[in-house]
């Protein structure tokens, strides 16, 4: 698989702003192709139920990022998980440190502004990366 793996920030962001992610994110989106991990589903989905967060039904925000976004769903697989345990410890928080994996795994290139994450460098080959930034 090639393509962009996108934070659930920039998912978030992408849908209702976004004139305020950088001019390269906007461009690697629309070059894609682009898949959406069930870990900012997840993620979305339970700041949703803790009160942190509204979009209103978590399950129809998914299906609308998904449509918006012209994004595949990336589920999440035992290769993931596995590949967590892998990681150094750059990162502590348990949803982005998924989607690092995920993107190891995948061979994606993760779009997000979130410099915990690019802590890791090379998702994979030469070609891909974490953070897309101006």
């Amino acid at each position: 698989m090639r393509g962009n793996l996108l934070d659930t920030n920039t998912i978030l962001l992408a849908m209702a702003y976004p004139e305020t992610l950088p001019e390269a994110a906007r461009k690697a989106i629309l070059k894609g192709p682009d898949s959406l991990s069930a870990m900012s589903y997840w993620q979305v989905a339970l700041k949703c139920a803790l009160g942190k967060m509204k979009v209103g039904n978590p399950g129809e925000w998914w299906a609308d990022a998904l449509e918006q976004m012209a994004a595949t769903a990336l589920p999440l697989s035992p290769r993931h998980i596995a590949a967590v345990a892998k990681l150094p410890p750059h990162h502590d928080d348990p949803f982005g440190r998924m989607l690092i994996a995920q993107a190891q795994v995948e061979g994606l290139k993760i779009v997000t502004e979130d410099v915990m994450m690019e802590r890791y460098g090379k998702t994979g080959n030469r070609e891909q990366g974490v953070g897309i930034r101006d």
